[in-house]
């Protein structure tokens, strides 16, 4: 999902970049004005660092392309969406300057999609279905940021003209959706293990 230089024009990525940066000043205001200023950044920093390493890692998959699990549906549960856009925009900007992942000139839409999209629509859904079951809000969120991060991102690709509605829709969809559900039962196992070993992180103040 990591978008390289030159696929989108640069007036498309010019509104990528401002759409991905007006949430990124509204949690850096929101950090400026906590009272838990610190423990905010420090967290956000702890789980950008873990969202790097384990994002950068590729499984290998019966699709034949390596699996890149996101981390950031994690990210916007434990610590709120804010915080899950302000973790994608650290490793998405590392990953590209150290592992030539992604590009700068699409660094916007890949932080639209992958930090933003996925970031608010798994709490969104993580929110309406807490109340049903704990657990199953936790896969729910997840399942549904990702696809909706996934449509987001062929929206992306078919604005730009560079593939057709139906091809990305037979190919990205069935691909991502496979990761989801791998990726919201992961997501289940650790927030009840985190539950279980460590309550406190749960209680964390979200933004």
């Amino acid at each position: 999902m990591h978008l390289p230089d030159g696929l989108i024009s640069l007036w498309q990525a010019v509104i990528y970049w401002i759409l991905a940066i007006i949430p990124l000043i509204i949690y850096a205001f929101k950090i400026s004005k906590s009272q838990q200023k610190d423990k905010l950044i420090i967290n956000t920093g702890i789980f950008a660092a873990v969202t790097l390493v384990a994002s950068s890692l590729s499984i290998p998959s019966p699709f034949g392309v390596p699996l890149h699990f996101f981390i950031i549906p994690l990210v916007a549960i434990l610590l709120g969406p804010l915080t899950g856009v302000a973790v994608a925009f650290l490793c998405l900007l590392l990953q590209f300057l150290f592992l030539g992942m992604g590009g700068l000139t699409t660094l916007g839409s890949n932080i639209l999609a992958i930090g933003v999209a996925m970031s608010f629509s798994t709490y969104l859904f993580y929110k309406l279905t807490f109340d049903l079951d704990e657990k199953l809000s936790v896969f729910a969120g997840t399942l549904m940021g990702i696809i909706i991060a996934t449509i987001t991102n062929v929206l992306i690709l078919v604005f730009a003209g560079v593939a057709t509605l139906e091809m990305l829709m037979a190919t990205l969809i069935p691909f991502y959706l496979f990761i989801a559900v791998i990726e919201g039962v992961a997501n289940v196992v650790i927030v009840s293990v985190i539950s279980q070993v460590k309550p406190e992180i749960l209680k964390l103040d979200k933004i």
